[in-house]
C-alpha cells in the first residue's frame, strides 16, 4: 500500500507540473483562479502522499489501518483538485460541494495516521501480523 501512496505522489507531482506548464503557456491571457487552486492543492497533497508512504513504513502500520490510510488519502489527493477543475473549469457544478467529502477523507487519513504515530514506537522489525510482508508492497 505504501507503494500506492508513493506512486500516487510522484504521478500527482508530474500532473501538477504539467498543469503548471499549461498555466505558463496561458499566462499572458490570465490564469483562472480555479486552475491555480487545483494546481496548488495537487502539488502539496502529492508531496504529502510521498511523505505519508514513508511514515506508514517507518511506523510499521499494517492491515486494515494501513489500507484505510492509503485509500482515504489517495482518493482525497486526486478528487479534491479534480472536483475544482471539473466542477468550475468544465461547469459540472454538482462536483464542487464534493470537495468537502474529499477533504474529509484527507482529514480522517491524517487523524488515523496521527493517532498511530502518537501511540506507537518506530518499527524496528517488519509488521508481524498476518503472512510475511514484502519490503514494500
Amino acid at each position: 500500500m505504501t507503494r500506492t501512496l508513493k506512486v500516487s505522489g510522484f504521478v500527482g507531482l508530474a500532473t501538477m507540473m504539467s498543469v503548471g506548464m499549461y498555466q505558463h503557456s496561458i499566462a499572458m491571457d490570465g490564469v483562472p483562479g480555479w486552475m491555480v487552486g487545483g494546481h496548488a492543492h495537487l502539488g502539496v497533497l502529492s508531496i504529502l502522499a510521498i511523505v505519508i508512504g514513508f511514515v506508514v513504513d517507518q511506523h510499521g502500520i499494517a492491515g486494515r489501518l494501513r489500507s484505510a490510510i492509503t485509500g482515504l488519502y489517495v482518493v482525497g489527493q486526486w478528487m479534491l483538485p479534480m472536483s475544482v477543475w471539473i466542477g468550475v473549469g468544465a461547469g459540472v457544478t454538482i462536483l464542487i460541494p464534493l470537495a468537502f467529502v474529499w477533504g474529509a477523507f484527507l482529514i480522517v487519513a491524517m487523524l488515523l495516521l496521527a493517532w498511530q504515530v502518537a501511540t506507537t514506537d518506530l518499527a524496528t522489525t517488519p509488521p508481524s501480523s498476518g503472512p510475511a510482508q514484502p519490503a514494500d508492497d
